[in-house]
């Protein structure tokens, strides 16, 4: 449940990344039963709910419960239209199936922060907001950032800023966090941002973003197992669409695009054996169509307004009749 000061915050300061393009890529049709499963900010649903009226139906899914609570407030005119769902979008099935949706004309993922999140200074989110280091969407599920930079081994922390950061000094940065630690936890946004800013800067060469980005993003994506449900929310939505139905994936990181890239990819290959059989012997037919062979970007245009949207990618898939 969302706190009296969560409560208490309805306004937000989110502004949705590339929304024409959403909600094109959706083909959103009056009447339809769409899914936003990034609730956030409540943009790209109220675009939704806009260009399905008199009688859409949206369902949005959201693990922030201070963003449903916000978004709820929001989207107040639309009354019964929108239905929400507190949770990890991985539980999109049993989402859809608590809405009493069985299948669905579009399914949106606007993957990552909203501007919400990198202002609110309960959860660390933003570099510059500061706050305890906590980064998880649902505050009552698993552990804070900071109780994992409390026990893990110099190996262990180095590999996972590798892997979720893509962080090329994760080394020398993983080192740095177990030394300090010795002396004094670090348990605040301010404290992490610093220590890698003193550890990872490289005189002479500036960079657009600040040093600890990737460290943030890293532990982000630990705390919340971002990647696994999102691998599992992508597969579930396939499902989940009706024939044409649409599903279009935001993301801002190579980690991500990576998984809409190659699940879209697989769902859209059909046959998988191998070519040197003259018939296909698998049976497996392709349960997705390629709308767009290469991701969507913001223009320059939009980029200029809204900073956010400069890494962000665009990817749009429909569904094909008679998939299995």
């Amino acid at each position: 449940m969302p706190t009296a000061r969560e409560a208490a915050q309805p306004s937000t300061t989110h502004q949705p990344v590339l929304l024409r393009e959403a909600i094109e890529g959706l083909a959103v049709r009056s009447g339809g039963r769409y899914i936003d499963a990034t609730l956030g900010g409540g943009g790209h649903a109220e675009a939704v709910l806009t260009a399905s009226s008199p009688d859409g139906r949206l369902l949005g899914i959201d693990a922030d419960a201070s963003a449903i609570e916000r978004t709820r407030v929001r989207l107040a005119a639309f009354g019964d239209r929108l239905s929400v769902f507190h949770g990890s979008n991985a539980r999109i099935a049993e989402a859809a199936a608590t809405a009493g949706l069985d299948h669905s004309e579009g399914i949106l993922f606007d993957l990552g922060l909203s501007s919400d999140q990198l202002v609110d200074r309960e959860r660390g989110f933003g570099i510059r907001a500061g706050g305890p280091l906590d980064l998880r969407f649902d505050t009552t599920r698993g552990e804070p950032a900071a109780a994992l930079l409390a026990h893990l081994s110099v190996s262990e922390l180095a590999g996972l800023l590798r892997r979720f950061g893509e962080e090329p000094q994760a080394n020398r940065i993983a080192r740095a966090i177990v030394a300090r630690r010795a002396e004094s936890p670090v348990t605040t946004a301010e404290e992490l941002a610093t220590l890698v800013e003193e550890v990872a800067t490289r005189p002479g060469r500036p960079t657009r973003i600040h040093p600890a980005t990737r460290v943030f993003q890293a532990l982000r994506i630990a705390v919340n197992g971002e990647l696994d449900a999102l691998a599992t929310a992508l597969e579930a939505s396939i499902r989940l669409l009706a024939v044409g139905g649409r599903i279009v994936v935001l993301s801002y990181h190579s980690l991500e695009d990576r998984i809409v890239k190659r699940t879209f990819a697989a769902a859209a290959r059909g046959c998988i054996c191998p070519p040197r059989l003259p018939l296909c012997g698998c049976g497996k037919k392709p349960t997705l169509r390629l709308v767009t062979d290469a991701p969507i970007v913001a223009s320059d245009d939009e980029v200029a307004m809204n900073p956010r949207s400069r890494s962000a990618k665009l990817r749009v898939a429909e569904r094909l009749a008679g998939a299995a």
